[in-house]
This record gives C-alpha cells, structure tokens and sequence, in this order.
C-alpha cells in the first residue's frame, strides 16, 4: 500500500538526455560538441564504403524511417575535430565510427580518474557502449549513446502536429517544435532521429487542467514492472508507454476524458493490449515506424496473455 500511495502522490524529474528503460537498465545521450548550424539538405542516393573505408559493388542499404545519413556539409560550419578520417568517410558522419572514438576516450577518463571499481565497460552487440555502474543499492546497466543535438529545427519528415488534432494545444505544439530533435549514433551507418526534449515538453504540465494522465501513465507502468514485463531488458519498455499516452492524450483531448481515474487507466491498459497483440505501435512523431517491428513476438504475445488476465479481472489489481 505504502508503494502505491508514494506512487501515486509522487513528481518525476524529468532529464530528456535519461532514459529509463527499466529499474535496472537505463539509456543516456552523451551530447557531441562542435556541430553547429544544421540545414536538412538532399543528400546523395548511394554509398559504397565499409566501416573501414574499403569500397563496395553495391551500395550500403538505404536507411529505415526513423533514421538518416549525416554529411559534414549539413553543418555552416563544423570544427576541425569532425575531418578527422577517424569519425568520417567520404564527407559522411559515421555513428560507428564516432562511438569507437567515444568508447576509447571512455575508457581512458574511467582509469585516469579511479573509477575501475565503480564502473566497468561491458561487451557490447553492435554499436551500443555499455557500462555497468555500482551503486549504493545495486548494479545498474547504462548504455551511451553519442548524440548531435539539433535545436530550433524540425525534420520534414515529423509531420506533426497533424491536421485537425487538439491536442497538445497550437501555442504548445509551436514551443516543443522549437525544441528541434536529436541523431543518435544507435546503428553503423545510420542515425537515428529521437524527440526526447519534445516528449519531456510534452509530459511536463500534461496534468494543467487537472487531469491524472501522469498518474495513470505511472500506475501502467509499476503493473509492467511488477508483473507483465519484469526483468532488465523487457521487450515493453517506459518509452513504448509514453509513446501510448500520448497518443491517447491526442484521441481523448478533452479535460472531462480524464477526470475517472480508474477508468482511464483500464482505457489505457486496454489500448497497451491491443498493441502488445497486434505487434504494433507508431512512433508519435514518425507515424509510420512501428515501435514494436523487430520485438521479439513471442515475448510480446506473453505479455499480452497477461495484460488480458489483469482486464479479466482490473479490480483485484487495482484495490
């Protein structure tokens, strides 16, 4: 009871660099610095190179939706460091190759300033720097990410806020658009777009009118800790939740729609399931991804089972 009561009562702070993913596992963006004046430009249709510079008979794959290629010449003026044939090829910023760098400065600022038996760089898949970090209570997992922050730009290809929506509001809508977005270093060859600073602008003050979308968003997530996706990697994660909020908040605009708190919470429980089941759920902004294309399905088709036994019977979790 005493966890519920402080979960309902409580206020997050909020950090768009932070991610928390799960209790134990969390994604950090590490700002790059000397990338300045960003100007979307008609990029060139093929590359043919490897990560080490060799040349290919056909051309690397084109990115997916929720990511692009970055050319030094999208930036008025980018400093020196960033010609550095350690971080580029053929005038492309390369995300592998900038987290190796990042990787071998990590390593070297944790032995120069004695943090080996706090913090240790893990075997990494693919181009995630993973870190494992003591704490006072536990062990937890961080990965870095290598980030260029693009403020006061919006990409062409977020059409949002879409037509005839209200909600969030045009004044407010206008104000997270000014916030711009982010590229992450996550694949590669590819960066990938996220919205973190738009999406902390969008939670902030989400509760003005007196509604409880915060706290419901907060009880959906303890019951998916607690016990339909528990564990350090769950294939539904804080962000899949978020990502579901908000597009309620967009269907249900109206202050009346979330005033019943119970009510909205089975509502959004509801719309969790039948996402889970149908393995899809579109990106807020990019509305043609699907956040959950590669989840593993039979993972997802279990947490289903278990969100359809909780609505079976809501009041004997809820009480």
């Amino acid at each position: 009871m005493s966890k519920w009561s402080a979960l309902l009562r409580g206020r997050c702070a909020y950090n768009p660099a932070i991610q928390v993913l799960s209790p134990t596992l969390y994604l950090i963006s590490v700002p790059l610095q000397g990338l300045m004046g960003y100007k979307e430009r008609r990029t060139r249709q093929w590359r043919y190179y490897t990560l080490t510079g060799s040349r290919l008979l056909s051309p690397v794959r084109e990115p997916e939706k929720l990511h692009q290629w970055l050319e030094l010449e999208s930036f008025v003026n980018p400093s020196q460091e960033w010609h550095d044939a350690r971080m580029t090829i053929e005038g492309d910023i390369v995300p592998a190759k900038v987290v190796n760098v990042f990787k071998d400065l990590l390593e070297t600022s944790i032995k120069t300033r004695g943090l080996t038996n706090k913090v240790s760089v893990l075997e990494s898949v693919g181009t995630a720097v993973r870190v494992a970090v003591e704490t006072s209570e536990a062990q937890i997992e961080v990965k870095l990410v290598p980030t260029v922050e693009l403020m006061n730009y919006w990409p062409k290809r977020a059409r949002w806020p879409r037509l005839f929506r209200r909600w969030p509001s045009t004044e407010r809508a206008r104000c997270i658009k000014s916030f711009g977005f982010n590229l992450m270093a996550s694949s590669n060859y590819h960066w990938l777009l996220s919205f973190s600073r738009a999406e902390q602008v969008l939670l902030s003050n989400i509760d003005e009118d007196g509604g409880c979308r915060r706290k419901c968003y907060r009880v959906v997530r303890q019951l998916k800790e607690d016990g339909w996706c528990p564990g350090s990697k769950p294939v539904i994660t804080a962000f899949h939740l978020q990502t579901l909020l908000f597009w309620t908040c967009e269907k249900y605009p109206c202050t009346r729609d979330w005033k019943d708190f119970r009510g909205c919470v089975l509502r959004l429980v509801q719309k969790l399931h039948k996402c889970v089941s149908q393995h899809y759920l579109r990106h807020y902004f990019i509305r043609s991804h699907n956040l959950l294309k590669y989840s593993n399905t039979n993972e997802l088709d279990e947490v289903a089972k278990k969100i359809n036994h909780f609505l079976e019977n809501p009041a004997g979790h809820l009480c």
